[in-house]
């Protein structure tokens, strides 16, 4: 399993687990969804070396995406 790392945006600094590593991630982010792109290729490959990780950038949210009120 890979890794996703995410720059930018709300989720920035996040690690999330994927399935597969398509070049797009659609993330959930409170009442909308986040969208991130693939940048680069995949880090640590190798059998010794940690889990694979894949760089994704923040793209658009797919609404407005306001701050809460608490």
């Amino acid at each position: 399993m890979a890794l996703a790392r995410l720059h930018g945006g709300p989720l920035d600094g996040q690690i999330i687990p994927l399935g597969d590593a398509d070049d797009k991630l659609i993330v959930p982010y409170s009442e909308t969804q986040v969208v991130y792109n693939r940048s680069g290729d995949a880090q640590n490959t190798g059998d010794t070396d940690g889990p694979t990780e894949i760089d994704y950038w923040y793209d658009e949210s797919l609404e407005d995406i306001s701050p809460s009120d608490d």
